[in-house]
């Protein structure tokens, strides 16, 4: 009897081990789901809080995907890729980059993009005004931001005291955008790019005679903010505090986010350069879970919404944007469709040729 049992308990655990290893994984809804991967990679900290929102898990977990990211400068993603799935800088020449140290002849991903823009007070957007550095369209009331008088403000070194009109107490010394280490950061090598384009005759610098014509007004521009924050989100944050400058470079995307989930200051002004650069955030996949995140990020519909709603502006999904801000912005104005804004959008130079822009407008 003892030994019938036996082996009545061994059929039912050898049955039951066999029942664990035939068992669908539960997605994570408390439902059967699919087996979920993880996934891991490098992202810009302008995308941190897109990936920590608990509907983006969700979804990506209902897709058969756990995504864990950590935050890098993009032109410091290619040297920290090992044990990585993908990365996914902010625009696409550091991704571009990425590919040609890898060997990855496959065409990189670009899910959403976000335009640079020029954070303000609004007191400091009617000095910019007043002084012809800036203006209001009547219309669509879209800030612009003048870049031509700006180069001029940059070479001569014209300071806010040598401005018409009145002025708050906080607007002092030197006129410059405030922007990221270059070296570093996307944002503050878009900000290069943009002026060694304005600076070559409204074309991208493509030799080197290009760079040596270019980059003695990129070392002003740059040497003029003294100490340079490291990541976007640092100058962003200090802004907020009121404790950064007076124009800070930032992604639409972080003002846009601000603005729908309204927590943006009463005051802020948002100014679209009349020329500026749309910064594309490329996905690099490294391995195959790596190329099925950036497939989902770009053809996934709920995910493309979510991103919106992070101030994004999805490639799928030309009018997510606008309805976002829709029933958001308020009193904040934003140029639902980049048409409105009546900008124009400067080419950037290959990788080689920017990583040369950004050497000289370090070390002049």
């Amino acid at each position: 009897m003892r030994r019938a049992f036996g082996l009545l308990v061994a059929v039912l655990l050898l049955g039951g081990v066999a029942f664990a290893l035939l068992e669908p994984t539960d997605g994570g809804g408390g439902g059967k789901g699919p087996v979920t991967v993880t996934v891991t990679g490098l992202i810009g900290s302008e995308k941190r809080e897109f990936f920590d929102d608990p509907a983006v898990r969700a979804e990506l977990a209902a897709q058969g995907l756990t995504v864990k990211v950590q935050s890098a400068g993009s032109w410091q993603m290619g040297d920290n890729l090992d044990g990585m799935d993908f990365a996914f800088p902010a625009s696409q020449p550091p991704a571009d980059a990425i590919r040609t140290k890898r060997g990855i002849t496959e065409t990189a991903i670009r899910p959403f993009y976000s335009p640079l823009v020029i954070m303000a007070h609004e007191s400091t957007a009617r000095v910019l005004e007043a002084n012809g550095l800036a203006g209001q369209d009547k219309a669509s009331k879209v800030w612009t931001f003048r870049m031509a008088d700006y180069l001029n403000a940059i070479r001569t070194g014209r300071r806010w005291d040598q401005l018409g009109g009145d002025k708050p107490g906080d607007l002092a010394g030197d006129i410059f955008l405030t922007t990221t280490d270059p070296t570093t950061s996307s944002s503050g090598a878009m900000y290069v790019s943009l002026l060694s384009y304005l600076e070559n005759g409204n074309q991208p610098v493509a030799d080197a005679a290009g760079v040596e014509r270019t980059k003695a007004l990129l070392h002003t521009a740059i040497t003029k903010q003294g100490s340079l924050k490291k990541s976007t989100d640092e100058p962003f944050a200090d802004f907020l505090s009121n404790g950064g400058g007076a124009l800070v470079l930032a992604y639409e995307s972080q003002a846009a986010e601000l603005i729908v989930k309204k927590k943006a200051p009463e005051d802020l002004v948002v100014l679209y350069p009349d020329t500026t650069v749309y910064s594309d955030h490329t996905v690099v996949g490294l391995t195959e879970n790596g190329r099925k995140l950036a497939g989902q990020l770009n053809g996934n519909a709920k995910l493309r919404e979510l991103a919106a709603s992070y101030g994004f502006r999805p490639q799928g999904d030309t009018n997510a944007f606008g309805a976002q801000l829709k029933s958001a912005s308020g009193s904040f104005t934003l140029a639902p469709h980049l048409g409105a804004a009546k900008v124009k959008q400067a080419p950037t130079p290959v990788p080689e040729v920017l990583q040369k822009l950004i050497d000289g407008a370090m070390r002049g």
